[in-house]
């Protein structure tokens, strides 16, 4: 009898089990499951971690690249080994020197589109340092080290690269940074995919690192599908879920 009434209640606990899970099973989205996304210089990819649990969460598979930045060509082939990896066409996504790389690294038939997220984005021939300094600055924080690298001045950092952050987490994130070579900087782009690809921006209206005027400006260049938010230079940080709205159009909407 005993074994007969543990029988059933284990019976009873497994079924109970398998519709839970049914119920709770996220359906697969629309369009194109595989997000690529690709941090800028002075910071690393732990800051996607809110835009990448909304993005898994609604069903997409989502890869985070950390560019070494020290060759641009080198963060290139990082990202294209990271979209050869994926199951199906790639959305790809970069933040400010991270949109080098993907307009670079996007020139690849199985790269449906881009999304630029306060980013740089060069038209063949143009360098980083080139489109920056082809418009005044908010600001001029970024200094040089005896080595040739590129870190952000770190008394300016929480209020010029991420003034929308708390105060503890920007003194963090200052010093922390992960610094960039000149030389990354200064390279040229062979090819910039976003002339055959759908491309999709966010302009940062309260970026005090990149012009908010350069990013329209370039996102109008690259006839881009452009949303203006209210954040920093790291609004993907502070507005996660309108950035990870724009994401999702791309992968959805990408033809």
């Amino acid at each position: 009898m005993r074994k007969s009434i543990l029988f059933a209640l284990t019976a009873l606990a497994l079924g109970t089990g398998s519709a839970s899970f049914a119920t709770d099973a996220t359906p697969a989205p629309t369009g194109v499951k595989n997000i690529v996304i690709v941090p800028g210089a002075f910071v690393d990819g732990s800051g996607w971690r809110v835009v990448h649990d909304i993005l898994i969460h609604k069903g997409y598979h989502v890869s985070v690249v950390q560019p070494r930045i020290e060759t641009l060509a080198d963060d290139v082939d990082q990202t294209r080994e990271q979209i050869r990896k994926q199951d199906g066409p790639v959305v790809l996504v970069g933040h400010s020197y991270g949109g080098a790389v993907i307009t670079q690294a996007g020139a690849r038939d199985k790269v449906a589109a881009l999304v630029y997220v306060s980013a740089l984005v060069p038209e063949v021939g143009e360098s980083v340092s080139q489109l920056v300094g082809s418009m005044p600055a908010p600001s001029n924080d970024i200094e040089a080290t005896r080595d040739d690298h590129l870190f952000f001045n770190e008394a300016k950092f929480g209020t010029d690269f991420a003034g929308d952050l708390t105060k503890n987490r920007t003194d963090f994130m200052a010093v922390s940074q992960v610094p960039a070579a000149k030389a990354a900087f200064n390279a040229t782009l062979p090819v910039a995919a976003w002339h055959t690809k759908p491309t999709w921006a966010v302009v940062s209206t309260q970026d005090h690192a990149l012009s908010p005027d350069l990013q329209r400006w370039m996102y109008k260049r690259a006839h881009a599908h452009v949303t203006e938010v209210e954040g920093s230079h790291v609004s993907y940080i502070s507005q996660p879920e309108k950035v990870a709205a724009v994401i999702e159009e791309a992968a959805r909407d990408a033809k």
